[in-house]
């Protein structure tokens, strides 16, 4: 299972990739791995905004069907169009092709609150 370094996560085991004034946002590695096959996911379109810790989207598997939270608050400014006809990509690549928002960070310091891959690795039991 991966956990790269230069990506915070949540609790709830989304990641955010911090690129200047804007971030990528997905699902972790141990998150597909416990959904299982992702068949579907339902994300918002851009131009919209988030709140830290509300949900932005759901993600469905063949066992269960999960929301997705914002890791941080901010504006929606791409969706990742390949994740409508190839969800799988989320299990495939979930840390590369299988992202799923891109926003602009309204609040920066909103990352102080998010753990490092060692404090997620511990979350969740590695």
């Amino acid at each position: 299972m991966e956990f790269p370094d230069n990506l915070r996560y949540t609790e709830e085991h989304e990641w955010i990739s911090i690129e200047g004034d804007h971030a990528l946002i997905g699902v972790t590695d141990y998150a597909q791995s416990e959904l299982g096959d992702v068949v579907f996911v339902e994300l918002p379109e851009a131009g919209g905004s988030v709140e830290q810790g509300s949900v932005f989207g759901t993600i469905e598997a063949v066992k269960t069907v999960s929301d997705l939270y914002a890791p941080v608050s901010g504006e929606i400014v791409e969706v990742n169009p390949d994740l409508a006809d190839k969800p799988e990509l989320v299990n495939q690549s979930p840390y590369g092709d299988g992202w799923m928002i891109r926003i602009k960070v309204a609040k920066p310091d909103e990352l102080e609150g998010l753990m490092d891959a060692a404090h997620y690795q511990e979350h969740i039991g590695e």
